[in-house]
């Protein structure tokens, strides 16, 4: 029987005001709402049944409190590099008023005056990625929605620029990194599954 390959699964915090609003929240640390804390309690009910050698949360509330009420805060570990994109000037405003002062701009390509470029927020990404993979089993991350999409193409060793095609994720959703056939061939195994989530 073949030895199952290690899984990383990405969780995205449940929501906040800023999520609901489409307001760029990067290290504004809000609370989730009463609908973001059900979420994270219905994710802890679709990881029910998994083990994990590892759960790791970013500091911000946002992620911790998912992780909390998901059932993990007794085992996760913060970890700093695991904070949302830093907007900088662009903290708190939608991308339609970014858009309108900056036409053209993208994110994944641009970054934010003031803040991360897409090269920063990939080498937080990338001593992420180095450290779980030296785990060597199931690891579990809390994190949030730039992040983890720059996470994910940086596993497939994708520039960052990738997250903006091609990786879209909901709020409290479950995706899943692996590998296929041997450690060598990074993949996606699961992607924004958020079924456990209500309305």
């Amino acid at each position: 029987m073949m030895e199952a390959l290690p899984v990383l699964y990405l969780a995205r915090h449940g929501d906040t005001a800023w999520t609901q609003s489409g307001q760029h929240t990067g290290l504004t640390d809000l609370p989730l709402t009463t609908n973001g804390e059900r979420n994270a309690r219905r994710l802890g009910e679709r990881l029910k049944g998994l083990k994990f050698a590892k759960v790791f949360t970013s500091p911000l509330q946002r992620a911790a409190r998912t992780c909390e009420l998901a059932g993990f805060a007794g085992v996760a570990e913060i970890d700093p590099d695991l904070v949302e994109w830093n907007y900088g000037e662009y903290e708190g405003l939608r991308s339609a008023e970014i858009l309108a002062k900056r036409p053209g701009w993208q994110l994944f390509r641009d970054g934010a005056p003031g803040g991360e470029s897409p090269m920063q927020v990939a080498e937080r990404a990338d001593r992420v990625v180095k450290r779980v993979r030296m785990i060597g089993g199931d690891v579990l991350l809390f994190s949030s929605g730039h992040f983890d999409r720059v996470l994910a193409a940086r596993w497939l060793a994708l520039d960052p620029s990738a997250a903006a095609k091609y990786f879209l994720l909901s709020p409290a959703s479950l995706s899943a990194l692996s590998y296929e056939h041997k450690l060598s061939q990074p993949v996606i195994r699961l992607w924004n599954d958020d079924y456990h989530v209500a309305a």
